[in-house]
């Protein structure tokens, strides 16, 4: 039974069920209506006040009628006056959820209707619509999930606790988490969304022994997609995704500040680098990728900036100042490097980036596309160098001061920030028997596991089957993607056999244009429907036989997510399928 996690002790959590009886709240359990079986569809048979609730708790009402819904619609209705619910008709049946992504909010009536789950417009997270359970990521919280009926004269009634109107989330519920000393430990190496993720699964999924998640940064697990929007996420604390009270609770333990240093396999141990040792039943190394820093000369010069993690953000904005006297030059035309620039041009005196490429995102989403950004940059004070690079760092003090570049030109830089791509955290695993490929990734298989028994890899390192590519094996960096791994290897670590199904999705906001882009693989040719001059558009990646790999748009919500779920299901898109209508295909998902 999924019940809402609260901030109590677990003495208390019990006291409360003794008090309430077997049951809590209807906005925990499946909740749907099928108007051929004549009553509610409910797992845990909340139709009625438990003792101990307060009626002012919930509200009851009629929010429409049967027919206002098609078949595989979602409307947002209101429920009295106390907010609004997500009705959806599928299959006959009606289901209740919250109106908002948990994530970041955005309107989930605008996503993507798949089989039986609904996938968040702006960033592919994705939720049970039976459950309101969260499938897919980012994100860490579930929907509130609430309860349906429909009278006899065809009307569709909810019953909702009002905490969860006003919330629009739901944490699934860790159950009674002291260890019994019955099951042997999980440890998990790494900090970031994917560990977290993954300790937070094992305790919903049933696991009750002892859970230590080792983490290299001072923080609790928190909030990366915002590390390179510089200046929009100044407090830890907020950023945080769960409070130590949450750990505490759940019996998750959390080594701040410290990292394994070596992973003794043949004795199932790792040492850390507070010179203890850790024993394991299970190990989940999620220890993802560090940026990659370019070997010139100057490179050490103090203001010169890697974009990774909390401090790097924050040591940004501060030498940035308040003063917008400084020059920065950003090193990178990748997502990295253009949201930085983005969020960093109105703090600075100039922005200027530099990269090998004939546009920004030109590798990825070709000129035509690249230039409509270039123009887009520039129009907002983005000044570009393409087709070349940094080829010295000089300063004065020990601080930058200007960077040479391959053309032959100069240019000033009070700071030099660094989007060059990646390598992995994974030299400590050298000697541990984990197999790692030549670039050091970790060599997984559809289960996460690694080539050693009780040992599991995952997020940026992972090495690892790819379900939208026909399996093909890739490591791929991405927080929504880290995060799915996560939840996957906690699964099989307690041996429930659920492969990986495997959709990457990827987006960016530049200077307030979303860009969405579901799917992998290197593309022979594409097809664009829409207004690239004006960014808003849809793009088509086709392979060499014509299949659609990838779609990308921008400003063109939801179809980025609705082919991830054509993806997700198994099924392909082709070039001729895009002759008469290029979206006919949406009607396939559902």
């Amino acid at each position: 039974m999924f019940l809402l996690f609260n901030s109590c002790r677990i003495v208390n959590k019990v006291v409360k069920r003794l008090a309430q009886g077997s049951t809590m709240g209807s906005s925990y359990s499946r909740s749907s209506y099928s108007p051929n079986s004549g009553q509610a569809k409910n797992s845990e048979g909340h139709g009625t006040i438990s003792q101990g609730e307060s009626s002012t708790q919930y509200v009851e009402s009629v929010v429409c009628k049967v027919n206002d819904l098609n078949e595989n619609e979602m409307k947002v209705f209101d429920i009295g006056e106390e907010g609004k619910v997500l009705i959806v008709k599928q299959k006959g049946e009606f289901s209740a959820v919250g109106t908002k992504c948990t994530h970041y909010g955005a309107p989930l009536v605008s996503g993507a209707l798949g089989d039986g789950r609904l996938r968040c417009a702006w960033h592919g997270a994705c939720f049970n619509l039976k459950t309101g359970d969260i499938e897919d990521f980012p994100g860490f919280d579930s929907l509130p999930c609430y309860q349906v009926t429909v009278t006899k004269k065809g009307e569709v009634k909810v019953r909702a606790k009002v905490s969860d109107l006003k919330s629009n989330k739901r944490i699934k519920d860790m159950g009674d988490a002291s260890p019994c000393g019955s099951e042997s430990s999980v440890v998990i190496i790494g900090g970031g969304p994917s560990g977290a993720t993954c300790a937070e699964t094992l305790r919903s999924e049933g696991f009750k022994g002892p859970i230590t998640l080792v983490a290299k940064e001072n923080y609790l697990p928190y909030d990366r997609i915002k590390v390179s929007k510089i200046g929009t996420a100044t407090d830890i604390e907020k950023l945080q995704v769960r409070s130590m009270e949450y750990y505490r609770n759940a019996n998750i333990d959390i080594l701040k500040g410290v990292e394994v240093t070596k992973v003794i396999s043949d004795a199932q141990m790792v040492e850390l680098s507070n010179g203890s040792k850790l024993p394991y039943g299970a190990l989940y190394i999620a220890t993802g990728s560090k940026p990659r820093v370019p070997d010139i000369p100057g490179i050490n010069l103090k203001n010169i900036f890697t974009v990774r993690n909390y401090d790097d953000s924050i040591n940004i904005l501060k030498t940035l100042g308040s003063e917008k006297d400084k020059d920065v030059v950003i090193l990178g035309l990748s997502f990295i490097g253009l949201e930085t620039a983005s969020t960093c041009v109105s703090k600075a005196k100039s922005v200027t980036v530099v990269g090998k490429d004939t546009a920004p995102l030109g590798q990825i989403f070709g000129e035509e596309v690249g230039h409509s950004l270039q123009t887009l940059f520039e129009e907002n004070g983005v000044m570009f160098h393409f087709e070349t690079t940094i080829t010295k760092c000089n300063g004065e003090n020990g601080v930058i001061k200007s960077v040479e570049m391959a053309n032959g030109k100069t240019l000033p830089a009070d700071m030099l920030i660094l989007g060059v791509g990646t390598t992995f955290y994974t030299e400590f695993l050298r000697d541990s028997n984990i197999e790692l490929n030549p670039r050091g990734s970790v060599i997984v298989n559809d289960k996460l596991q690694t080539n050693v028994k009780n040992v599991f890899a995952g997020g940026d390192i992972a090495f690892a089957p790819v379900y939208a590519s026909g399996n093909t094996p890739m490591a791929i960096g991405h927080v929504g993607l880290a995060q799915y791994h996560g939840s996957i290897a906690a699964k099989n670590i307690l041996n429930k056999d659920v492969p990986l199904r495997t959709v990457p999705y990827f987006w960016t906001m530049l200077f307030g244009k979303s860009i969405r882009y579901a799917g992998c693989g290197k593309s022979s040719s594409f097809q664009i429907e829409g207004d690239v001059k004006a960014l808003k558009f849809v793009i088509f990646f086709f392979d060499e036989a014509g299949k659609v790999i990838s779609v990308a748009s921008c400003m063109r919500d939801p179809v980025v997510s609705q082919f991830a779920e054509l993806l997700y299901q198994g099924k392909s898109l082709h070039k001729n399928d895009l002759k008469d209508d290029p979206f006919a295909w949406i009607k396939n998902i559902n």
